[in-house]
């Protein structure tokens, strides 16, 4: 298979039971299900930085870079954004502004592929002074 190409339906089962809200316009899933043998792969928090380390000033210019930055490490992986089935989104200051410049990058990322369980957490601060937006991912592949 190739490793850019998502997983067969039966691997993964992305579920969003009627009776909780439709979460897919903010681009998750409630659930999802994986079915093994798999082989998975955790992707650790990727903020804004460039190769050289350098931080961008604005919000929607570091969570495209950090978008970028995870699905070089997904690929690194022999993984793509199809493959993921679950993210952590950290936000400084979270506002309804900044979850829609992410929803938007987001979604336009993730294309006509299915949503993954998302948590997003407002926090005060992260690792580094500047840094506004983070994202860690959890995808599984077939063996």
């Amino acid at each position: 298979m190739n490793a850019f190409t998502p997983l067969p339906p039966a691997f993964m089962d992305f579920i969003n039971p009627p009776e909780l809200y439709d979460p897919r316009p903010n681009g998750y899933s409630h659930v999802v299900v994986t079915h093994t043998p798999a082989r998975i792969v955790h992707i650790a928090g990727q903020g804004g930085e460039d190769a050289s380390g350098a931080l961008p000033p604005d919000f929607a210019s570091q969570v495209d870079q950090a978008l970028r930055n995870l699905r070089h490490a997904l690929q690194a992986a022999e993984a793509d954004i199809a493959d993921v089935v679950k993210i952590t989104v950290l936000i400084v200051d979270h506002s309804m502004d900044r979850l829609r410049t992410f929803s938007a990058a987001w979604q336009a990322l993730l294309g006509d592929w299915p949503a993954p369980a998302c948590t997003l957490i407002p926090v005060p601060r992260l690792a580094l002074d500047g840094m506004l937006f983070e994202i860690e991912a959890t995808a599984v592949l077939p063996v």
